[in-house]
């Protein structure tokens, strides 16, 4: 009997991904066994939901098996797969653009199958997309950070918005939010400041997992309801960080290359919207942050806040690419000692009012990204006009406490 090098090929992921849903669990920090992702599940269930289906996958380098696979190079060996299409978002499938950017439209060299540019695109064009690429079924498989504005989520939202025009299934493979899941923080966002880092009304570190957020965007958000299904992972709890998962940690993006830059991101990414570098160009992004003329007194002033679970280094750095390339630059670097009481948003607006205090020569950006990353001009105007740390954050209290409420009713995990 002959066999096909995509058959031998089958076997051996077939029996990977089974292996590494059904087998023993590696024991994880958090003293249980690991988390299992929604693609694992899928695939030990002979991927049964997906059966008769012209597949095609929404996805980047983060959609990997707990032995570091690809999701995309296992499902194109398995014949019990149709898998026909990729899509990739911001940075690309395979993950080699910066931000602002996507790879186009190419034929992928691993596979051979063809693989379409999502970024930026939403609404009809989107759906010419999956239309044009032949699909029935539209999979999602991406690690998310948990941040509002971090863009693979309204990736989400606008395929599953183009999944429901295009009149395609689409199906959500869940993975861990990385910096837990215990409580939303942070403002809401005003849609008059709708982009694509923030499309709706949700927190600015929303404390959801993908097909958490795939549900609430289903049943609060989208224009017209999307044949949605989730796949739900296993052993995975709220108050969990990524290192108790047992998986592996791919970047997402270039600039977030681990887990602990995750944890910062949805505050200092703040710094986007000022004149400050946010560590860019740097080994730790989003954790150094600063400014040709900024010296001691800012992270003396961020210091004397008292934040929970933060100190502040006076730091020196030379970016590579991004603001302030090549010039030595100025400012702090976060040392998180205690993760479990640091609140990556208040953190944030903590250092940013200390940075306008301390250095003469700090700025917004002319456009006024900062109102879209916060998503209303109320944290702008409340820091120029003086205000502190408690009096920004309580000024988004009701507008929180309304969307958790909501969050509440889509949360699947305890």
């Amino acid at each position: 009997m002959s066999l096909s090098r995509r058959s031998l090929l089958a076997a051996g992921g077939a029996l990977g991904a089974a292996a590494a849903t059904t087998g023993p669990a590696s024991a994880a920090p958090g003293g249980h066994g690991r988390v299992r992702t929604g693609f694992e599940r899928l695939a030990a269930d002979g991927y049964a939901l997906l059966a008769g289906e012209r597949v095609g996958v929404v996805t980047n380098p983060t959609g990997v098996t707990p032995d570091a696979r690809h999701i995309v190079d296992v499902m194109h060996a398995d014949e019990r797969v149709d898998l026909v299409a990729v899509f990739g978002p911001e940075h690309g499938f395979r993950g080699t653009a910066q931000a602002g950017g996507s790879e186009g439209r190419y034929d992928d060299p691993a596979t051979g199958l063809p693989v379409y540019d999502t970024y930026l695109k939403s609404g009809q064009p989107l759906a010419d997309v999956f239309t044009a690429s032949g699909v029935d079924t539209v999979v999602f498989d991406i690690q998310d950070v948990g941040a509002r504005f971090y863009t693979y989520i309204w990736t989400l939202y606008d395929c599953m918005a183009a999944a429901a025009l295009a009149g395609k299934r689409f199906v959500v493979l869940d993975r861990p939010n990385p910096v837990t899941g215990r409580a939303a923080l942070g403002p809401v966002l005003d849609r008059a400041f709708a982009t694509f880092v923030g499309r709706e009304p949700i927190a600015q570190a929303h404390g959801m997992t993908v097909a958490e957020l795939a549900g609430l965007f289903d049943g609060e958000f989208l224009a017209a309801p999307v044949a949605l299904e989730t796949v739900r992972m296993t052993g995975w709890r709220r108050t969990e960080f990524f290192d108790a998962t047992g998986l592996p940690w791919v970047p997402p993006s270039p600039n977030m290359p681990t887990p602990e830059t995750a944890l910062v991101y949805s505050g200092t990414c703040l710094f986007e919207g000022t004149n400050l570098s946010e560590g860019r160009g740097t080994t730790r992004p989003f954790e150094l942050l600063g400014a040709e003329g900024i010296d001691r007194r800012w992270a003396e002033a961020a210091n004397a806040l008292g934040l929970p679970g933060v100190r502040f280094r006076e730091a020196y750095f030379a970016p590579t690419f991004s603001k302030f390339q090549g010039r030595t630059v100025g400012g702090v670097q976060l040392h998180v000692h205690d993760r479990e009481s640091f609140d990556p948003v208040r953190t944030g607006i903590g250092l940013l009012i200390t940075a306008r205090a301390s250095w003469s020569g700090f700025a917004w950006r002319a456009d006024h990204w900062i109102d879209r990353l916060t998503g209303s001009t109320r944290v702008r105007t409340l820091i120029d006009a003086g205000a502190d740390v408690d009096e920004v954050v309580d000024a988004w209290e009701a507008d929180l406490k309304a969307f958790r409420a909501v969050r509440e009713g889509y949360l699947l995990y305890h």
